[in-house]
């Protein structure tokens, strides 16, 4: 059963996406990068879960985490912020295969496909580790 929270003048996106947090069995964040960090909504977004007690949505729940920017780091300096970030929520983030896309507008065509192949089977590979990961939590051997 989830915790019941109290109405402590959280908005009610911000309630929903805690309930939703909580009752996912895992967690893939897919954020570009703004200005060498995590973007402002996404950041806003966790300062507002980070105050929502008892039930902290993160702890101990699986996390993977890619990034795709425009640039040649594809987001790596975003995504060692957020590890920062979700360190402090004890979220359980997936170390490696850590995916960080290039050069994005090379790697989709009009419609957003992926067609770049090697960025493809990174892709498979981190998911078929975060699936791993996820049952090794749900074990308690994470």
């Amino acid at each position: 059963a989830l915790p019941i929270l109290q109405d402590k003048g959280f908005p009610e996106p911000v309630m929903r996406l805690n309930k939703e947090i909580l009752e996912a069995d895992a967690i893939l964040i897919a954020s570009p990068e703004y200005n060498y960090s995590v973007s402002g909504v996404l950041k806003n977004a966790l300062d507002w879960l980070s105050r929502i007690t008892p039930a902290q949505p993160f702890k101990n729940k699986p996390v993977a985490i890619i990034s795709a920017t425009g640039g040649p780091l594809g987001g790596a300096r975003n995504q060692y912020e957020l590890r920062k970030i979700l360190g402090c929520f004890e979220a359980l983030v997936l170390a490696r295969p850590e995916i960080f896309i290039g050069m994005e507008q090379t790697k989709f065509d009009a419609s957003l496909k992926l067609t770049d192949e090697p960025t493809r089977k990174i892709l498979g590979d981190q998911m078929k580790a975060f699936a791993d990961h996820i049952t090794k939590v749900k074990k308690g051997f994470a």
